[in-house]
């Protein structure tokens, strides 16, 4: 089974052509019935427009202050819409964490590492005036945009209104919620009742959801993951949610990230520390990290080295190749 973002479009209307006048089609998000349904918000329901607008603003460098950046620079398709580094490098060589996914966004209750940020529109925001990211400014973007492309006829056929900050975070927002992953060898094994797992990646999958290892406590289905806050006691300078609390208690919580496609994202964790899912995997077989605030449920596992090996043959069936390969979130000039 293909479970592909499919799009109803008028024929013979391409992207570049879209001019003043041209009716905007409503488009519908294909996705697996084992997802709860999106729930959109009024007023950026997906159409064929928005979801080209925001598809050609996610590629846009002219949103950054050198024009050498853009949302796509730490997002890439190939690598399930991360960037391969440990962590992403911005404007001015200046740091921050490890880009995370963009898979299945349609469904997070919030944004940003420490879930500061209730929308997906709001949260367009966020890179764009962060100094370490974009590091411009919505003024500027609307500046620069105006005057390119076919930015304002394209505003005005998907928002009916001059292009201006509501269609560029409203924009983004449509294309990101069009990012559905859930087409893996483990959907059709799990969900889908096909039969084509290995007998160790079934028991792979079965020490992943036992007891003994909790993992799909925290990493919950059908998303891979419960949106919550733990720490894992990882020691570094990033003190994860306290940011956001200014609770010493939550220092070093950090986010559950989702993990399909956790294959093809390395490296690992929030600072990407960890080059692979073996180090990730003999990470919580030892016990995790040392800081005090580690969650109770961290602790020595004592696999067996044929145990480790099933937990990463059955991350491994997360992947969800149809996603990473699918040409309709690539921008032309990625074709």
């Amino acid at each position: 089974m293909r479970i592909l973002v499919f799009f109803f479009l008028v024929a013979g209307i391409l992207f570049g052509c879209a001019e003043p006048g041209l009716q905007d089609k409503p488009i519908s998000f294909k996705q697996p019935h084992y997802f709860p349904p999106i729930n959109f918000p009024e007023g950026n329901e997906p159409t064929q427009f928005r979801f080209e607008l925001g598809k050609k603003l996610f590629y846009e460098k002219q949103l950054s202050k050198n024009e050498d950046q853009s949302c796509a620079s730490c997002h890439r398709l190939p690598a399930a819409f991360t960037d391969g580094r440990a962590v992403s490098s911005f404007h001015e060589n200046e740091f921050a964490r490890n880009a995370p996914t963009l898979g299945n966004l349609a469904w997070s209750p919030y944004f940003m590492s420490e879930g500061g940020v209730p929308t997906l529109e709001l949260q367009a925001l966020g890179p764009i005036h962060e100094k370490h990211e974009l590091a411009l400014n919505m003024e500027g973007v609307i500046d620069r945009l105006k005057s390119r492309g076919n930015y304002s006829a394209l505003s005005q056929a998907a928002y009916g209104r001059e292009l201006d900050a509501f269609v560029i975070t409203r924009a983004l927002a449509c294309f990101e919620r069009a990012l559905i992953s859930g087409d893996s060898k483990f959907d059709r094994y799990y969900f889908l009742k096909s039969n084509d797992y290995s007998e160790l990646e079934k028991r792979g999958m079965e020490l992943f959801f036992s007891e003994r290892t909790q993992c799909g406590s925290c990493h919950a289905l059908p998303f891979f993951t419960d949106y919550q806050f733990y720490s894992l006691g990882l020691e570094d300078a990033d003190i994860g949610l306290e940011r956001r609390t200014y609770s010493a208690a939550d220092r070093g919580k950090f986010k559950t990230p989702t993990l399909r496609n956790i294959e093809l994202t390395a490296p690992y964790m929030h600072n990407g520390s960890m080059s692979s899912l073996e180090e990730v995997v003999s990470f919580y077989n030892n016990g995790g990290g040392t800081r005090s605030t580690k969650d109770s449920r961290v602790k020595a596992l004592n696999f067996s080295k044929e145990e480790e090996a099933a937990l990463v043959a059955f991350l491994k069936t997360l992947t969800d190749w149809n996603f990473v390969q699918h040409e309709k979130f690539l921008s032309a000039e990625e074709d």
